[in-house]
Formats: C-alpha cells, structure tokens, sequence
C-alpha cells in the first residue's frame, strides 16, 4: 500500500542537469543552521524531513553539518524510510580555504567521509573567492582574502566528477561575468549556480543568463532568512505578498516557494519546525495567477546577502559593487 508520505514525494518535480544527465529534485531542505543547535537536533530534523518526502538535502563543509546529514541518511535506511541512498540527491560545497586547486580533492574527500558516503550528486564551489588555505572560521579575516584562481580550481571540480566522486558540479554565488569566465574554458559546465532568490531579489538577468547557457538557478534564501546574519525580515513582511497569501489562503512562505517554482529555479527550504516543513511540500497542486505574478514582478529589488564580508582594501574585490561585477 502507498503511503501518503510516498504521494508526497513523488509530487516533487526533476530536473534534468544538462551537463550530467542527473535527475535534480526541484525543491530542497538546508542544512545551514544559525544560531547553531545540538547535533541530535539536526539530525532529527533531516529524518522527519526524510519521512515526510524531502530527497534533496544540501550541506557545506563550513556548515558542520556534513556528519549530521550522513547519520540521517544512515538512519533512514535502517528505519526503512528509503530503500537505499540511492534514493536521495546530496550537495555539499568547497569551503574557501578549499579554493585552490591542489585543496579541492582532498576537500571532497573530507566531506565524504563526514557524509559516509561514496559519492555526491552535487558538489559546489561556495563563494567565488579563496582565502588563506587551513582556515574554517567565520567572520573571514581581510586579511585572508585571496583571488580564486578560477582555471585551476574549476579542473579539479571537474577531475572530481571525473572520478565519480561527486555526479555533477556547479558553483554559488557566481555572477554573470564569472560564469562567463568559467564557461570559456570548461570541459564539464557547470550544471548549477546556487544563488540568493527571492521575490524581492528575483535574479531577473541572471537566470536569463543561466537559462541561455544551460545551467540551472538554484535559490537559498527563498524566505529571506529572517533570524541570519544574512538575512532579513523584509520577505516575510512585504506587504503585497502578505495580500496575495491572504487571498489563496495560503502562507506567506508557500507563496514565495510557489513563486520561485514558477520562475523554474530549483529552491532549498530550510526550517527544522514540523509544520513548516510539510507546508513548504504543498506548493505543487495549485498556481498563481497573471495578476499576482505581475504584482509579485513589480516589487522593488534589492540584495539581502550583500557580501561586504568577502569584501576588503587588501583582496580581490574592495566594493560590493566589484565583489557581484555591478550586479547590485
């Protein structure tokens, strides 16, 4: 007999990666906790995650939550949840003290015995930006900053799924430009670009540039990660989407998640709250009209991850405006 948690999952839409051929769930759960919270606690939410139909889980290595995830991973299966990790879509990310080429391998390497796992189906260059190596602190010390040497770091990511250790790769928080840079010397392109995505930074230019060169927006911060050093309060309390939620009997949240589904961007959720996470799952059975979209499309635009803190007089990129190369 199929259970409602099976329905629920098999309502999660795919995406096909270009570059891969891999099949991506489009809706994610995040693992980046702030403030932090105790081991148990994570792992616990990834498991009801698990049990309510999530499959695509994201990780990084400066998140420590790498282990976590793997302990879940090996829970469900033990609970019968899922048959086998085949079942599930794993990203991790290359820290920046990471960010050099001869680093990436043994980075990855790291995160897969963190994972417990043989392989990742998605692994990602996290800022494009390298800092001094053996460094996993945050705030990032100025000092620290390096330039990325994009043609070095970019082979290993691609020996990386050479090697079968990861099934895709992709970066984050690249902008035009830089994916430019990427694509003009790439053997493998990558298949993602894990960006801020919001309806009041809707990436409008930089998904047509994605779109155009097969690579596919993946947005955090569809929320605008109130409660963050990064982020804000400013989604959640916009007033037009406060309407629109209002009129569709729907929440605030679903509408954002409904929202970045219709632009055809791949969203990562985050919240370890029970409830929340079954509402953020019921975003497939209904739309939003013309009108709303249109309301949506006319909200004021602005960054909420502004970056300043890879910014400095002594790296690479001294503004922010430098740091995105204008795309502000």
């Amino acid at each position: 007999m199929e259970s409602s948690l099976e329905a629920t999952f098999f309502r999660i839409p795919e995406q096909v990666l270009s570059s891969s051929g891999q099949r991506m769930p489009r809706l994610g759960f995040g693992t980046a906790v702030y403030p932090l919270v105790p081991p148990q606690v994570t792992k616990q939410a990834i498991l009801q995650a698990i049990e309510l139909g999530y499959r695509h889980f994201d990780t990084a290595s400066i998140y420590g939550t790498e282990q976590q995830l793997g302990e879940a991973i090996k829970g469900a299966i033990s609970l019968g949840l899922i048959k086998s990790r085949k079942e599930l879509f794993i990203t991790s990310k290359l820290w920046c003290s990471d960010g050099h080429g001869e680093l990436v391998l043994p980075a990855l390497h790291r995160s897969l015995q963190n994972l417990k796992l043989e392989y990742l189906d998605l692994y990602l260059i996290h800022w494009p930006i390298s800092i001094k190596p053996g460094i996993y602190e945050l705030p990032i010390r100025k000092e620290d900053l390096l330039p990325m040497d994009f043609g070095s770091v970019w082979a290993a990511m691609e020996d990386c799924q050479r090697l079968g250790l990861t099934k895709s790769i992709g970066v984050c928080n690249f902008s035009c430009k830089k994916l430019a840079d990427i694509l003009s010397f790439a053997e493998i392109p990558p298949d993602v670009n894990q960006v801020e995505f919001n309806p009041l930074w809707n990436q409008k230019k930089l998904r047509e540039f994605c779109n155009a060169n097969g690579i596919l927006l993946e947005g955090y911060s569809p929320l605008g990660a109130a409660g963050t050093p990064w982020g804000t309060n400013r989604v959640l309390e916009c007033e037009v989407l406060q309407e629109i939620a209002k009129a569709k009997g729907k929440t605030v949240a679903q509408i954002c998640l409904r929202w970045g589904y219709e632009q055809g961007a791949s969203i990562l959720v985050k919240s370890f709250n029970g409830e929340r996470m079954k509402q953020n799952l019921e975003i497939f059975n209904w739309s939003l009209s013309e009108d709303e979209l249109k309301r949506i499309h006319e909200l004021p635009q602005s960054r909420g991850c502004d970056g300043e803190l890879f910014t400095s007089q002594y790296g690479p990129f001294k503004t922010i405006e430098e740091f995105w190369d204008g795309e502000i």
